[in-house]
């Protein structure tokens, strides 16, 4: 199959760092599912700090010496997820306050990257769960900007639970999207 008929961000070899950092949110997800007690302000710095992973993640795939074709996207991203992980990771007031629209900003941002991906890939076999992806992120990001306006936390944590848990395993679905095909030079 050609590289053009799929994904705008190609494929790389470092699929399995991106298959890692959705483990890990999956993981995330679940324990703060079944142990919402450990706070809102233990779920903000935890999602600090793994938006800081992915954003080291999606720098270091950019930068491999493989680089994907789209490698700016993954910059761009990279570079959001981080300055948004450092905010929340420096002040616990400041990450309770603006969680949800954090959440949301990144969520809305990924909705429009996976959509862009769908339309740029409509000739591969599966360019219609990207559209479906990028419009179920695009609704947890509205989600989440509702949450905030009304300050709801019991509706924060539930959908931060299981915002972790369905980004974790789009992660992980896209990396077997990115890995290289045997016998390609990527």
């Amino acid at each position: 199959m050609s590289l053009s008929k799929l994904n705008f961000l190609g494929y790389s070899k470092s699929w399995w760092l991106v298959l890692i950092a959705g483990i890990v949110m999956v993981l995330c997800g679940f324990a703060y599912w079944f142990w919402p007690v450990a706070g809102y302000a233990v779920a903000s710095q935890i999602f600090g700090w793994l938006l800081i992973l992915a954003g080291i993640v999606q720098l270091i795939v950019a930068a491999g010496p493989h680089f994907p074709k789209g490698w700016g996207w993954w910059i761009a991203g990279g570079m959001i997820d981080m300055f948004i992980g450092f905010l929340m990771v420096r002040s616990i007031i400041l990450s309770e306050e603006v969680f949800p629209y954090f959440l949301a900003l990144i969520f809305i941002y990924w909705g429009i990257t996976m959509i862009i991906s769908s339309v740029n890939g409509h000739k591969g076999k599966y360019w219609w769960l990207y559209l479906i992806n990028g419009i179920l992120l695009m609704l947890i990001g509205f989600f989440f900007v509702e949450a905030g306006w009304i300050q709801n936390m019991e509706m924060v944590s539930f959908l931060t639970s299981l915002a972790f848990i369905y980004w974790g395993f789009s992660i992980c679905m896209f990396a077997y999207d990115i890995k290289p095909q045997v016998g390609q030079g990527n």
